[in-house]
């Protein structure tokens, strides 16, 4: 366990380093935890350099590296994500933005001329052609055809019921169709912000513990996995085919524990199963010996809406 002096949040908004938000509406996003997160950054040490490194396990949306970036200098930074759609997307803005928002723009532009059921068959051949693609897709080698496929999957996310990414069994994109009145399929100024934050960045289709090779000692990591389902109906890890179940929370506290050793800075966070059972220990016995406290969110992707509401969640941390 490492000790260090947390800073109180300053005001971060004279000095921001680059204004990049989360190109993709992302299930467990971290928007809302983001003031909870800071305050417990070691945020001295990124800003004296001896922290330069960040690496994120599961990068997914990307608020929290957003976040970093418009507020820290890293030296370089990682983002490693088993999700190869989500990959393509990060390497094609940062490899080929302007051929992206191209792209883009001409969907936009023929979408919001149609009316709503002539949208609704749009997006169903774009998610049908999508699922269709996947099993031939050069997934390994970067190529132009990656842009076509990024601009798919934003805008299905832009245009698909609530924002969310779920995949099925087959590894299918099946979210219905949204019904938005004017949704922004292209916007430009952001995918140009965005690309810019990935400068000096490595971005990973892998295994959360393939990182393992980039953390070094006061290596900053933040480790944001598929939340523990509270209940049946709040699982939302399908993000994958594979899914994130109980036996991968574990591999992944092992991991924190390993990273420990080597003197990386380790942030995570995680859904509180006590919200459901007070019984439940099932993280305090897996993170006993590190700084666990529970924080309020709100829970914002839920099939009832009667239930989304201030939930409390964990923030895990191996320094003081």
């Amino acid at each position: 366990m490492q000790t260090l002096n947390l800073i109180e949040i300053s005001d971060k908004s004279s000095s921001i380093l680059n204004n990049a938000k989360p190109f993709l509406k992302w299930a467990g996003g971290k928007t809302q935890l983001l003031d909870e997160l800071y305050k417990r950054l070691p945020s001295s040490l990124i800003q004296s350099g001896e922290i330069e490194r960040y690496v994120e396990p599961f990068v997914g949306g990307g608020a929290f590296f957003f976040f970093l970036k418009r507020n820290f200098k890293f030296k370089e930074s990682f983002l490693i994500d088993i999700n190869k759609e989500l990959i393509i997307g990060y390497k094609v803005i940062q490899n080929n933005v302007n051929e992206l928002i191209d792209e883009l723009s001409s969907m936009e532009e023929k979408y919001l001329k149609l009316s709503e059921e002539q949208r609704k068959d749009f997006y169903y051949n774009i998610r049908d052609e999508y699922n269709r693609q996947k099993d031939n897709f050069d997934y390994v080698n970067y190529n132009l055809d990656w842009v076509k496929r990024a601009a798919d999957l934003i805008f299905l996310n832009k245009t698909c019921f609530n924002g969310l990414y779920r995949l099925n069994k087959k590894g299918e994109f099946n979210v219905p169709f949204g019904k938005y009145k004017n949704p922004t399929i292209c916007d430009a100024d952001n995918l140009i912000e965005v690309s810019k934050a990935l400068e000096n960045t490595e971005v990973i289709c892998a295994d959360f513990e393939e990182s393992k090779k980039y953390i070094h000692k006061n290596t900053l990591v933040y480790l944001d996995p598929p939340y523990r389902p509270l209940n049946n109906t709040s699982n939302f890890t399908s993000y994958n085919e594979n899914g994130f179940d109980d036996d991968d929370q574990r591999r992944l506290a092992q991991f924190f524990k390993e990273m420990d050793k080597k003197g990386a800075y380790l942030i995570l966070s995680n859904s509180d199963p006590k919200n459901e059972d007070v019984d439940d220990n099932f993280f305090d016995e897996l993170y006993a010996g590190f700084i666990i406290e529970r924080v309020k969110a709100k829970r914002y992707i839920n099939s009832n809406g009667d239930k989304r509401g201030d939930i409390s969640e964990l923030i895990i941390r191996n320094y003081e």
